[in-house]
């Protein structure tokens, strides 16, 4: 089991590895990685590309939104009400390594047009108004990006066309308690007016979670 956990953590670090390549990073024959390398894939954990190098596959996304299980359970009602209130799609993500990891995202039950995100998915630290927020959390100093120093003196990050084109993104950091990652609540917008209405809801949602997690 060991060894497939290092296999794993292997290949999701990498942009597609080959067998051989994973064999001598867990320094074992090529048959064994070979077979470690199937039972993940059969896991849907990793897959072959049409290149013969391995990578990531989807089910690494359910694991990573699986892993915050709790978190989720005591966001889930504040996300909702705050999504249905600012009537766009909100996400908790969560600092995962050196990437941002949305691992909740609710969408308004108004029906009305939103710009949607996908649970699992990650970007940059270094790009987004997510990304900012986050890294407002961490050590940093006089050289960072603006928004991520302005986080500390106005207590939010907005971004215009840094991940989605032509999208405004607003995000809260949210440090969460009990030795935590640092995380965030993000909304992307087609539209700058909102951003009162949007920081101050997220705002809100975020000392709610954090009373709920105690």
């Amino acid at each position: 089991m060991t060894r497939g956990i290092e296999a794993l953590k292997f290949v999701a670090a990498s942009n597609g590895v080959t067998v051989a390549e994973v064999g001598e990073f867990l320094k074992v024959h090529r048959t064994v990685a070979y077979r470690l390398l199937n039972a993940l894939a059969d896991a849907a954990l990793v897959y072959r590309g049409a290149d013969g190098k391995i990578r990531g596959s989807f089910g690494l996304s359910e694991l990573a939104v699986a892993a915050y299980s709790s978190v989720r359970s005591a966001a889930t009602k504040h996300l909702q009400e705050a999504s249905n209130d600012l009537g766009a799609a909100i996400a908790l993500i969560i600092l995962e390594e050196s990437t941002a990891r949305a691992v909740l995202v609710v969408s308004p039950r108004s029906g009305s047009y939103h710009v949607a995100f996908s649970e699992g998915s990650t970007h940059p630290l270094d790009r987004g108004a997510a990304g900012h927020a986050i890294s407002s959390l961490l050590p940093h100093d006089s050289s960072a990006h603006p928004e991520v120093l302005a986080a500390a003196s106005r207590g939010y990050t907005k971004t215009y066309g840094e991940v989605e084109p032509l999208m405004y993104g607003f995000a809260v950091p949210l440090q969460l308690p009990h030795g935590g990652p640092a995380a965030c609540l993000n909304v992307i917008a087609t539209r700058s007016d909102i951003e009162d209405d949007a920081v101050a809801r997220l705002q809100r949602a975020a000392q709610d979670i954090l009373a709920e997690l105690g």
